[in-house]
């Protein structure tokens, strides 16, 4: 029986120093962690730096948020693209637009030429067929047409047939930037093309070298489309001008006053040109 207590009395003695030994390292814990959730604590004249926990945790979010479901179905085409607020007035003056780009344009230009009508704008349409930035970028076309029309605001709509150009930032950088430098100070705005399937990266190439708040992203809308499964039909087409003209007063460095014509109305650009495919 002594022995027995003896081994009870040990057990007991290692549990006691056990038991202390865990609490100690429970407060240490709870220290380094209390310590760690600020940027900085000073000690002695000396500042050492934590992991700052807190901040990080505490800082609010600036995620973007999710439009309301129950917008309209027109309004559900705008893609979802991270807005932007700009303290930036719409330019109530009356416009000479210059739109050029590719045969996308069949589409928009007749209802961006309705806008034009309700607001008092001018429309000069310049449709080149199967054109790319390289071969915009490689001419002096769009200055051209820019000394010829002196637009006050320029859309340009490029990219649809570029959507599967391998290495696409080697081969296109220099040309979209060419683009962008023949527009120089002109309000503009790049309309994205829309996407039938994803891309190489033209869309994040032209987002990359335009300027804050002058890229419109098509991609990730919904589109019914032409026979050819890549143009959207007149319809869709309409609607998407419609999208743009919604999405600029937000979110556009230089919106322009664009009130909506009547659902389904569409116009003639005051003048249209026809560029034939680069041979």
């Amino acid at each position: 029986m002594d022995a027995l207590s003896g081994v009870k009395t040990e057990l007991l003695s290692m549990r006691n120093g056990y038991t202390g030994l865990w609490t100690l390292l429970a407060i240490s814990f709870i220290t380094i962690v209390a310590v760690s959730a600020f940027d900085s604590i000073n000690v002695m004249g000396f500042e050492l730096k934590t992991s700052g926990i807190i901040s990080r945790i505490t800082e609010p979010y600036h995620g973007s948020g999710c439009q309301d479901e129950s917008v309209a179905v027109a309004d559900s085409m705008v893609a979802d693209t991270e807005k932007i607020s700009f303290p930036v007035p719409v330019d109530t003056a009356s416009q000479r637009i210059l739109l050029i780009g590719d045969s996308m344009l069949e589409g928009l230009s007749p209802r961006l030429a309705a806008y034009a009508k309700q607001n008092g704008h001018e429309l000069y349409t310049v449709i080149w067929y199967s054109s790319t930035s390289q071969i915009w970028g490689e001419c002096d076309t769009l200055s051209t047409f820019i000394r010829k029309f002196r637009p006050t605001y320029i859309m340009v709509s490029l990219g649809a047939n570029e959507l599967f150009v391998r290495d696409i930032e080697r081969k296109r950088d220099r040309h979209v930037k060419s683009i962008l430098e023949q527009i120089g100070e002109i309000p503009y705005l790049w309309i994205g093309p829309p996407n039938w399937k994803e891309d190489t990266g033209i869309n994040r190439l032209v987002e990359k070298n335009v300027a804050k708040g002058a890229f419109f992203l098509s991609d990730g809308m919904h589109f019914d489309r032409a026979r050819d499964g890549a143009h959207p039909t007149r319809s869709s087409a309409a609607e998407w001008l419609d999208s743009i003209a919604r999405w600029m007063p937000d979110n556009c460095n230089h919106p322009i006053r664009l009130l909506r014509p009547d659902n389904g109305v569409t116009s003639r650009a005051k003048r249209i040109i026809v560029l034939q495919p680069k041979k």
